[in-house]
């Protein structure tokens, strides 16, 4: 076998496997309650790093006026040069990282969890759309659905289809949450690869196992939870009393008073 011929991923599709036969085939569940249980257990292992990326999140707020500050003290103007706008450009890079040096913070670590989980994703995936996964399934003689799906290894088909609806809302419900969290520290590429890379592929999993769809909800389900109970464990810092927001007060004009309506003689 080639290099080309290899399949980078089928360490991690032998893993999936593993899970997905052990609790069909040893605990007893059907295999699409074994794909949820396997969603599960992939992101209890991921925990740790994404309490460990919440608390960078935490802290990145809190740093939040001082990033304000490069930012508008290295802030190219219109008539600079491009030479200068270079420099500028180094200089606020330079910063940033000092400052996520000296406070000891790992910008991409709220990232870090999410990749962790695409190589599931596709083995999850290459594993459904197997001969041999296919056929293990059909010889089972086991359920092959979960609840209204008649089987996790065939696209939605009719009432299946509310799968892609509920993947759809869930994957809107968790992006939105995700993006007011890092409004105020998120670079470009943070904030939008978790928005642009799940509703670009949602209309595409149509053509997908269904417990493809049933793996994806399953994991937004327990991120939606975990966003819960880290809201109440950690909650975000309140920065209405930080100098950014106090400063920006008093620099934004009251509004104008309401204008007084002419009585009709």
């Amino acid at each position: 076998m080639t290099l080309l011929e290899a399949n980078i991923l089928q360490p991690i599709i032998n893993i999936v496997e593993s899970i997905i036969v052990f609790f069909e085939g040893t605990v007893g569940m059907s295999w699409g309650l074994s794909i949820v249980a396997l969603t599960i257990v992939i992101r209890l292992l991921v925990l740790p790093l994404s309490l460990k990326g919440i608390k960078s999140m935490r802290r990145m707020q809190i740093l939040a006026p001082e990033l304000k500050e490069i930012q508008e003290k290295y802030k190219a103007q219109p008539t600079d040069s491009p030479a200068r706008r270079r420099e500028l450009n180094q200089a606020k890079q330079r910063k940033t990282m000092e400052l996520y040096q000296r406070e000891k913070i790992n910008p991409f670590a709220s990232c870090l969890p999410f990749l962790l989980q695409i190589p599931f994703f596709f083995a999850v995936y290459q594993l459904l759309r197997g001969k041999d996964f296919e056929q293990d399934v059909i010889n089972s003689g086991a359920d092959q659905g979960f609840l209204f799906i008649q089987s996790v290894i065939e696209k939605p088909t009719g009432l299946e289809q509310i799968l892609l609806i509920v993947l759809f809302v869930s994957t809107t419900i968790l992006t939105f949450l995700y993006t007011m969290a890092t409004s105020q520290t998120a670079s470009g590429p943070q904030k939008y690869i978790f928005m642009v890379l799940p509703l670009v592929m949602i209309p595409l999993i149509g053509n997908f196992p269904a417990g493809l769809s049933l793996y994806w909800i399953t994991t937004n389900i327990f991120s939606l939870g975990q966003q819960v109970v880290v809201q109440k464990l950690m909650p975000a810092p309140d920065m209405s009393g930080s100098t950014a927001v106090v400063e920006e007060k008093k620099t934004t004009p009251p509004p104008p008073p309401p204008r007084k309506r002419k009585r009709r003689r």
